[in-house]
């Protein structure tokens, strides 16, 4: 049985973050199972959309990319502390990389075709190499890649505005079919769009490479002036650059000039790379002032990030047993604001499942399986 607030050899900061990302994105996933958007009650339904807009959409993928490329920069680091070459890493780093993409084949198949695993593992395995490139490689790289990123996110969201404006938005309840069967059947080639998510999570995959060199997560303690001015200058960017898209999506303000609505969604998904990252930031400088005693939320928060690759396929169980029409059928019977209460319910029994994970000394079976597919039979397999 654990009885550790935190497992020897593990940060707080990665943990924490990776924990509360898990309620961003069920806040941004949750609504795209509805039907509609509109429920009667026009003013909460504003608010929800403005929370959406502002909060979770772009943005949380953002984080849990900056944490994903981060959590390689650890596993890299870990590697060549024990001694490790390249050649050995790099075989590590195509093991995961196929199995993240096999998993995240499953998940979309599966259950629900939002997955961002196999686009994760799609990026490791075309760009294994910049593991290991320089700091001034990774910059320019993701300087690079962050203007077809940022413009492949505007043209899904303006398409998105587009929809909700004709009260039509654009969510996975028309396209649902009757049976599971037929479910699995539609799905089956929806995988193959993974490639064009891969230039949109590169920008965020190499900064948080870099950012682990640092370890700016690993040490917050030492790195609070630099956290801080991250934290508190990519999040006010943030606000900036999204509360446009905010407005416009919540109906105070409206413009059919669609080049107001390019440079709209141009600020907003740009920022969302900025604020995904500062959140981060603002977990670590949570973490350096909680220290090495984190309370029992925190724990639990942590144990939920620990597992997080379990917990984010178990959302999407839960998406599938809610809304689909061979189960509860529920699309056209919650609101846009029962949604984002449905996403609460499944982050607090993640928190509470995750604890009760930690206390009985179990580790997530995704991480499990991961773990025993990356590492060759005859190495140990190091806690991750």
């Amino acid at each position: 049985m654990t009885t550790d607030p935190v497992p020897t050899g593990r940060s707080l900061a990665p943990d924490l973050a990776r924990g509360l990302m898990l309620l961003l994105i069920a806040l941004a996933h949750a609504p795209g199972f509805l039907s509609s958007w509109r429920s009667g009650m026009p003013l909460l339904d504003d608010v929800t959309l403005f929370v959406k807009s502002l909060v979770a959409d772009n943005q949380a993928r953002a984080m849990f990319v900056f944490l994903f490329g981060y959590g390689l920069g650890q596993l890299a680091h870990r590697h060549h502390a024990r001694g490790g070459d390249w050649p050995g890493l790099r075989g590590l780093l195509r093991r995961r990389s196929v199995w993240l993409v096999l998993i995240g084949f499953a998940h979309t198949v599966l259950l629900v075709p939002i997955d961002i695993v196999s686009i994760y593992g799609l990026a490791l395995l075309l760009f294994t190499p910049l593991v290991r490139a320089t700091d001034k490689t990774l910059t320019w790289t993701a300087a690079c890649t962050l203007v077809p990123a940022t413009l492949l996110l505007a043209w899904q969201s303006v398409n998105a505005q587009l929809g909700l404006e004709a009260g039509a938005p654009v969510t996975f309840a028309a396209f649902m079919e009757p049976s599971y069967g037929a479910h699995v059947l539609a799905n089956v080639t929806k995988p193959a769009q993974a490639l064009l998510g891969v230039v949109m999570v590169l920008p965020g995959m190499l900064l948080g490479i870099r950012a682990a060199r640092r370890q700016f997560l690993d040490r917050p303690a030492e790195h609070r002036t630099t956290l801080r001015r991250a934290a508190v200058g990519l999040l006010a960017l943030a606000v900036l650059g999204r509360l446009p898209a905010a407005l416009l999506a919540a109906g105070v303000w409206h413009s059919n000039a669609i080049g107001v609505q390019w440079a709209v969604a141009v600020a907003h998904d740009l920022t969302g790379f900025a604020g995904g990252i500062g959140l981060a930031a603002a977990v670590g400088l949570a973490a350096a002032r909680i220290g090495d005693r984190p309370g029992p939320v925190t724990t639990a928060l942590a144990a939920l990030g620990q597992r997080s690759l379990t917990f984010y396929l178990f959302q999407s169980v839960v998406w599938l047993a809610l809304f689909y029409p061979f189960t509860l059928n529920l699309s056209d019977n919650v609101s846009l604001a029962g949604s984002y209460g449905i996403a609460a319910v499944v982050f607090i029994v993640s928190v509470l499942l995750a604890e009760w994970m930690r206390r009985t000394g179990q580790r997530g079976p995704m991480e499990v399986l991961l773990r025993r597919m990356s590492y060759p039979r005859a190495t140990a397999q190091p806690a991750a």
